[in-house]
């Protein structure tokens, strides 16, 4: 059967605490392992959460912030040492590819998996798969920062009641869905459209075009919140998102369930973050991430 749960690793911001790790989340779909922003600590956050290293098959990293990307070396690393039998691919800001070389062979290792970097220069598509299709947007953050769609193929579902007027059964059914129409009954005759999943993953930025088009129509839409509305001035300042402003993203976009997380370590209430993005209109399911979550995607509408 298929899996599709995200797997929360850490949910700080720039400084770790007591309670949250640096950033790290692994998004489970199908049997493949998306990595988000493997910040410090991410490996022993995986061990705790009970991610092994041949889950992983791609590591897309938002920005070359530490509290992001220095989980690069260590997992990079357990990679290789754990011989991960298939491809892994990176994705990451072109402009910090100095960083990624850098993270990479941060130590002496022994490289045996092939891991294939791809960077990401501006928006667009980066990967499609048979389960999905990866897009990138661009934020807005004081250094290069790029947001992660993922979006799922729309398909159709079969009405039995349709099928039953038209007097289609046994081996006819596949038929039609192969081959698009049997007769003079087309498959829209028997069926109707099922909308693919989306999720998307939006850290450090600011209010942006970026945010909205990543987060637009989303199913499970991960996103920060570091500060609190009160401090608006010094999240923008800083390039970063308050828990209203991500309420009201995740309103206007539709979207079902909101993960809120990268808390600044001033605030120790965490309720206080759902209040103000409820506040902001946002009525869907809402999740105020806390580290070794497990949040599964809604299922299909």
């Amino acid at each position: 059967m298929s899996v599709r749960e995200l797997v929360v690793l850490g949910t700080a911001s720039q400084v770790p605490t007591r309670h949250r790790n640096h950033n790290g989340y692994l998004l489970r779909w199908d049997g493949e392992g998306l990595l988000f922003d493997p910040g410090e600590g991410t490996q022993r956050q995986m061990l705790r959460a009970g991610v092994a290293a041949h889950d992983l098959h791609r590591i897309c990293v938002t920005h070359f912030h530490g509290d992001h990307s220095l989980g690069l070396a260590g997992v990079i690393q357990r990679i290789n040492l754990d011989r991960v039998p298939h491809e892994v691919t990176a994705h990451y800001p072109h402009s910090g590819q100095r960083f990624f070389d850098r993270l990479r062979y941060a130590t002496a290792y022994r490289e045996t998996v092939a891991l294939t970097q791809a960077p990401v220069a501006a928006d667009g598509v980066l990967a499609t798969t048979p389960s999905y299709t990866l897009e990138a947007r661009k934020l807005s953050h004081p250094v290069e920062s790029f947001g992660y769609r993922l979006v799922e193929a729309d398909g159709r579902r079969i009405l039995p009641q349709r099928l039953a007027e038209h007097g289609i059964k046994g081996p006819d059914v596949g038929r039609i869905q192969r081959e698009g129409a049997l007769g003079d009954v087309s498959l829209d005759d028997v069926s109707e459209l099922r909308r693919g999943q989306r999720f998307a993953f939006v850290m450090d930025t600011r209010l942006c075009d970026g945010v909205y088009a990543l987060a637009e129509g989303c199913d499970l839409l991960v996103i920060e919140s570091t500060f609190l509305d009160e401090d608006e001035q010094l999240a923008t300042d800083h390039g970063h998102l308050t828990a209203g402003q991500a309420g009201r993203v995740a309103k206007d976009a539709g979207v079902r369930h909101l993960v809120l997380t990268h808390f600044s370590q001033r605030y120790s209430e965490p309720d206080e973050f759902e209040r103000q993005a409820r506040a902001a209109g946002f009525e869907g399911e809402l999740t105020v991430a806390h580290d070794l979550q497990r949040v599964p995607v809604p299922k299909r509408r």
